[in-house]
């Protein structure tokens, strides 16, 4: 009985709301994205430097962890030919 009271209200309740909300016709909205031709004569370098920059940092920060981890593969199979009881 208790589920059959929830689904009257929530039904009610979205009722109301359809009531309250105008048609499509009615709003004016205004886009938070405008779209304009390019001004292909006054590029916006800010945009290209920060696109290209982003881009060098990105490869030389895989470049420098693909070092980082050549050389801890060296050191662990180097680890792996060590075979001496005295060391450890």
């Amino acid at each position: 009985m208790a589920a059959a009271l929830r689904a009257a209200a929530l039904r009610a309740a979205a009722a109301r709301l359809r009531l309250a909300a105008p048609g499509p016709g009615l709003v004016f909205t205004r886009s938070a994205f405008v779209a304009r031709k390019h001004n292909y004569e006054h590029p916006n370098w800010f945009g290209v430097g920060l696109a290209f920059s982003t881009s060098a940092a990105l490869w030389a920060l895989l470049f420098k962890q693909h070092n980082e981890d050549v050389m801890e593969y060296e050191r662990r199979k180097e680890e792996r030919k060590h075979k001496c009881t005295g060391c450890s």
